[in-house]
């Protein structure tokens, strides 16, 4: 699947589109096929590393959040053994890290009726 990735702080072209592997959701996750991500301010300022006190909390040098992306909408394709409240097809929209892909999990007691929390 793809996703968007960097490894380093800067401007818009330090994010590249790369080949991941797909998540398989565990017993309490739910994969979701993104739809649709928002960017925003946080995103920006996580790719910029500025203010630079955002450094201490999300790496000094490099960042330890490779994923950006935190706005979501999207629809549920799989789900682990333990979800109920969830099924294939269900429509959710909400915040994750790591929106910025075709695909993502995310622990279901996250979520609620129809939306990703």
């Amino acid at each position: 699947m793809k996703a968007a990735v960097y490894t380093r702080y800067g401007p818009p072209d330090v994010v590249q589109i790369n080949d991941v592997e797909k998540p398989v959701p565990k017993d309490n996750q739910v994969l979701i096929k993104v739809r649709a991500a928002a960017i925003n301010p946080l995103d920006w300022r996580l790719m910029k590393g500025r203010p630079y006190s955002l450094r201490i909390l999300f790496g000094l040098r490099k960042p330890t959040i490779a994923r950006p992306g935190r706005d979501v909408a999207g629809q549920v394709e799989a789900v682990g053994r333990n979800v109920t409240q969830f099924k294939p097809g269900d429509e959710v929209f909400g915040a994750c890290g790591g929106a910025f892909a075709s695909m993502h999990v995310l622990p279901s007691p996250h979520w609620s009726s129809s939306q990703i929390t």
